[in-house]
């Protein structure tokens, strides 16, 4: 089966094209880098032919408010109007947990508007939505550092590893259209603080971790509903310290 991966040199991107091989399947790692630009439509055409499935795990170049929505309309208009000229049987794309939950979070609006293109587009799709990655929580932390303190709210948190993430979004790929959300998230649920403060200490980083219920994560508040899942979902086999140990011997 043929599989167009949007994105598929990125994080997630590269290791869901592997698992895709792996299985036998031609996997299409598409991004600008190959001439495959879903903003500007360049490439599209051409690389649908013949396609199955499409897996959509894009992303905005600037995460400022205005431009992530940008980047998301258009990026997902033109894919699914490539996919519906070529007849795509199937639509995947990477979104994030709780993204209704928190609106002022201008990336989580992005996604909401994506979200809402593929529900509307006719084409049977699967929406994965993820927790937030392992791989991401050092640039998190930075994003909350105030001098030599790290302000982070105590809303539950249920970050995942890029790995799990990849294995969700293959097995979505390679299944029937759900035509509806399947949410993913890591096997540990925690205190965001307590998840940060652990993560600083295992990488050496000896700022101090605040627990602060006024702390924001990218312009929205966090409680404990807001960015994990509320319903069932599918839990990852990776926690930190396992990531953690991992990271280290791939040092």
């Amino acid at each position: 089966m043929k599989i167009v991966v949007i994105g598929g040199t990125g994080l997630i991107g590269s290791k869901t094209v592997a698992i895709l091989a792996q299985h036998g399947h031609e996997a299409i790692a598409a991004s600008p880098r190959n001439g495959i630009n879903s903003l500007t439509g360049e490439g599209l055409a051409a690389v649908m032919t013949g396609a199955q499935v499409v897996v959509d795990l894009s992303n905005s170049p600037s995460f400022e408010d205005n431009a992530v929505l940008e980047f998301f309309r258009t990026s997902t208009t033109n894919l699914l109007a490539a996919e519906a000229a070529a007849g795509v049987a199937h639509h995947v794309a990477l979104s994030i947990v709780g993204i209704e939950r928190t609106p002022e979070n201008g990336y989580f609006r992005a996604k909401v508007a994506q979200e809402k293109l593929i529900v509307a587009s006719g084409i049977p799709y699967t929406i994965v939505r993820a927790t937030q990655f392992l791989e991401f929580l050092g640039g998190i932390a930075e994003s909350c550092a105030t001098g030599n303190e790290i302000r982070v709210s105590p809303g539950l948190f249920q970050p995942i590893a890029a790995d799990d993430v990849a294995a969700n979004v293959a097995e979505a790929a390679l299944a029937a259209p759900r035509n509806g959300i399947v949410e993913i998230a890591g096997p540990q649920r925690a205190p965001f603080n307590e998840i940060i403060a652990h993560y600083l200490k295992a990488v050496g980083d000896p700022r101090e971790v605040v627990r602060d219920p006024a702390a924001k994560y990218f312009g929205g508040l966090v409680d404990d509903q807001s960015l994990v899942p509320m319903g069932e979902a599918r839990l990852g086999r990776v926690g930190l310290d396992e990531w953690l140990r991992r990271s280290k011997e791939s040092a």
